[in-house]
């Protein structure tokens, strides 16, 4: 992982498909309630979101990176 830019390499869907594995749709509807993530909620659907909605894409990438930090933290 690049330690200037920990999304480096990473695609969004490949990001939004470890966050719903990690949390699941309803967890990941509560942390941030967007209603591609509340409401019948798919891959396909919320990438069209996010990729047309700068300020939902970054809380999606910042909740990722926060993930990631927690997991590298429980692996020491």
């Amino acid at each position: 992982m690049n330690a200037k830019n920990p999304l480096h390499g990473i695609t969004l869907e490949g990001l939004l498909k470890e966050l719903v594995a990690h949390y699941g749709w309803e967890d990941l509807g509560q942390r941030i309630d967007i209603r591609c993530f509340n409401h019948d909620p798919n891959i396909k659907s919320s990438l069209i979101f996010l990729r047309k909605t700068p300020w939902a894409r970054d809380r999606v990438e910042a909740l990722f990176v926060q993930m990631r930090k927690a997991q590298a933290k429980k692996a020491e």
